[in-house]
């Protein structure tokens, strides 16, 4: 547990060192008061936490920190030459998505609960987290790759039954389109002639 320990605090140093715009205000804010970097990311932790059980829209702020840090990291690591982080974040949005499923059926209920938001914001940090052993990371490991290797040939033929529709459907469209379009030239023709008759 020590080694995860300091593993986390490195990962805090390493994001506090980094230039961005959050980083600039603790920085901005430390050089006026005096506070810590640290204190001042833990008080922000801590009025975000508080802000989620008491405050107003807590549902988008925590829909916002689940979705635009992680876009914001995933365009930055299909830019980069490195593998790794565009399978952290590809791992990220498989669990985010397989939550926002099973969320939608569990919200109506949970919703109510006055530390909803707060536990999901948590559950969204655990799963973007920058370590090995994120949320994503045992999430997609121990729930979905296990669901999907037991269902594969299922999921296959429902995929293979569901484009075969869509094709049929698209088809019957494009065949509908087609005939209206040349029943609306001959009616147009029809009616210019008889225009011209007149």
């Amino acid at each position: 547990m020590a080694n995860k320990d300091a593993t986390i605090r490195e990962k805090v140093d390493q994001f506090l060192s980094e230039k961005n715009y959050f980083t600039d205000g603790l920085a901005f804010v430390e050089e006026k008061t005096g506070v810590p970097r640290k204190f001042l990311l833990g008080g922000c932790v801590a009025f975000l936490a508080i802000y989620l059980v008491i405050g107003y829209a807590g549902g988008l702020v925590v829909n916002l920190i689940g979705f635009a840090y992680p876009a914001y990291m995933s365009v930055k690591a299909v830019e980069s030459e490195d593998k790794d982080d565009d399978t952290q974040w590809l791992t990220y949005w498989v669990v985010y998505g397989a939550f926002n499923i099973v969320e939608f059926f569990t919200d109506m209920f949970l919703g109510w609960f006055p530390f909803y938001f707060l536990f999901k914001c948590a559950f969204l940090a655990w799963c973007m987290a920058p370590f090995t052993w994120n949320g994503s990371q045992f999430i997609y490991n121990k729930v979905l790759v296990p669901f999907v290797k037991e269902h594969e040939q299922e999921i296959s033929a429902a995929i293979d039954r569901a484009q075969k529709e869509v094709g049929a459907f698209v088809s019957d469209a494009e065949k509908k389109a087609k005939d209206f379009a040349i029943d609306a030239m001959a009616d147009q023709m029809k009616a210019d002639k008889e225009e011209k008759v007149e």
